[in-house]
């Protein structure tokens, strides 16, 4: 699936504002990324400077490849780094597939754990993304013994799909009900 792109949108809500990934926001995108807390439930390995600076790198191309991708969150009010959220098309290896369905994901600095940052986030982003997807519904991938995502994508609409494995690792998919 390919959107066209023009410029990665600014996205407006109470408290955040998503942005495009900008050279800028590599010191606090590095340090989410090298935070044992923040990865615990992702990855659960810290990344490097260079893994950090390739996945940032690899969030900025996406929205000319795909016409979507993951915004940089902003708190409003201090002017923060608080993560990041949006849609990916991350080609996993994974039964079932969901290639060719935006994945929506979001990542949150440790500071911003617990505020209800995630959901509004997500809200936008949803918001902006499912009158662009064309009916398809975006999905998402998550440990499923970590229930704060899973609230999350609860609230934003997603219903569980199917308990699998990703990378020998336990995986729950949740795709959007609507």
């Amino acid at each position: 699936m390919q959107l066209r792109f023009e410029a990665v949108p600014v996205l407006h809500t109470e408290r955040l504002e998503m942005r495009e990934v900008r050279a800028a926001d590599f010191m606090d995108f590095a340090a989410m990324w090298a935070d044992p807390v923040v990865v615990k439930h992702i990855t659960g390995v810290v990344s490097t400077r260079a893994e950090s600076w390739v996945r940032m790198m690899s969030l900025a191309g996406s929205w000319p490849l795909n016409g979507f991708g993951y915004w940089i969150i902003i708190e409003k009010i201090s002017g923060r780094f608080a993560g990041i959220a949006g849609f990916g098309e991350l080609k996993r290896e994974i039964n079932p597939s969901i290639e060719g369905q935006p994945e929506a994901g979001w990542v949150l600095a440790h500071w911003a754990h617990g505020r209800g940052f995630a959901t509004e986030a997500m809200g936008a982003a949803m918001d902006w993304g499912l009158p662009r997807f064309g009916g398809i519904k975006p999905v998402a991938i998550m440990d499923p013994d970590y229930p704060a995502t899973r609230r999350v994508a609860q609230k934003c609409g997603f219903v569980e799909k199917e308990l699998t494995t990703y990378k020998g690792e336990p995986c729950l998919i949740m795709e959007f009900a609507g």
